[in-house]
């Protein structure tokens, strides 16, 4: 679906399942798209077409709110199903990953590479639902990739991802880290259900998913943090994930897993209630307990949060620091004006060996006012 919708000009499709994101151009609709029965239309044909086993199909779309209620959890029900089944497979139980292409249309150097523990970025590809829709349609968009040797069994490099990876975005990305946020940390487009963001100042990981509207405790909305982070891109720290990424005992492990997520959004926080370890729940932070970085830190020293120990015990008297060798920023492009110049650092990564951060006092007036 996600697909063939974005072939309909002046229409655009983003997300999966529940968390789905359509925009209708005014060109379009000024055009005579007024109804969705267009949309019905060129997803029957083009689903027939691709997919000659489908004989009869019916479209229905529910735009009544009682309507979705009612369907709704009979949708989540089953999406929760074969989530589970896929859950009882491992990566290190199968030789053959897949690759998905469907969202090289706005991010050309992006492949999400589906394992068993680690879902596509939008939530809707299981290893199962990979699998199938190779054997359907050995030409389309999702395609198997032979692990090969694993070269780094931490931060899960194979050398089959990476020339997939090379071959596919050509030659923008040479190497893929399946379960870390940094160096070579796994591509995302635009259709991430979250957010894994780096927070430097306590040395820990903030999550936030695309539903969450207020600011996050780094003072930044999801929608800005998705700019960083989407594009096919290889962001430090900006790292787009699933929701059932985070339910897999993959989740970022070779920077920590759970040990290092230091807060998320409440509602987020209770649902991932059977899958944070038990010692670790209260420890992690929510928009309730804290509303900056200030506060975090101080509440992350408060709950003992097995982060602290990755903190500096050496502090200057009168200053403030962060660790040696720390990544204090990342981005796609970084925009600096200077001189009547404008001058951009493609993919910029600024590393300092210490950052000091000293107030600035005024200066005391001469006449002594």
């Amino acid at each position: 679906i996600h697909e063939y919708a974005n072939y309909i000009e002046g229409f655009m499709h983003l997300n999966q399942r529940y968390d789905i994101w359509v925009r209708l151009s005014k060109k379009a609709f000024n055009k005579g798209f007024t109804t969705l029965r267009f949309l019905g239309t060129v997803l029957e044909r083009l689903l027939k077409n691709e997919l000659p086993i489908i004989e009869r199909m019916q479209i229905t779309f529910f735009t009544d709110a009682e309507e979705i209620s009612a369907v709704y959890p009979e949708a989540k029900n089953a999406y929760e199903t074969r989530d589970a089944r896929a859950r009882g497979l491992t990566d290190d139980s199968v030789d053959v990953f897949y690759g998905c292409a469907l969202c090289q249309s706005f991010a050309p150097s992006h492949v999400c590479v589906i394992t068993p523990q680690r879902y596509a970025n939008c939530g809707a590809i299981s290893w199962f639902d990979g699998r199938a829709a190779a054997r359907i349609d050995p030409k389309g968009p999702i395609f198997p990739i032979e692990k090969g040797e694993c070269l780094d069994p931490v931060r899960g490099e194979f050398a089959g991802i990476n020339e997939s990876a090379k071959k596919r975005s050509l030659g923008e990305v040479s190497r893929v880290y399946l379960y870390s946020a940094f160096t070579c940390p796994h591509t995302s487009c635009g259709c991430f259900e979250g957010i894994a963001f780096y927070i430097p100042e306590v040395e820990g990981f903030g999550i936030v998913m695309r539903g969450y509207r207020e600011v996050t405790v780094n003072g930044l909305p999801f929608s800005t943090m998705a700019d960083s982070t989407a594009g096919g891109r290889q962001v430090d720290g900006f790292h787009g994930i699933s929701l059932e990424y985070m339910r897999s005992p993959k989740f970022i492990a070779a920077d920590g897993g759970y040990e290092r997520v230091v807060w998320m959004p409440a509602d987020l926080k209770e649902q991932m209630r059977s899958f944070i370890p038990e010692n670790l729940f209260p420890k992690i932070a929510t928009e309730k307990d804290v509303a900056t970085v200030s506060e975090l830190r101080d509440f992350l020293s408060t709950q003992s949060h097995p982060v602290t120990t990755r903190w500096m015990a050496e502090e200057i008297p009168g200053d403030t620091a962060v660790s040696p060798g720390l990544g204090i920023f990342s981005a796609g492009d970084f925009p600096i004006n200077a001189g009547g110049f404008k001058i951009i650092l493609k993919n910029a990564r600024i590393t300092a060996d210490r950052v000091i951060i000293v107030p600035i006092k005024p200066k005391k007036s001469e006449r002594g006012e």
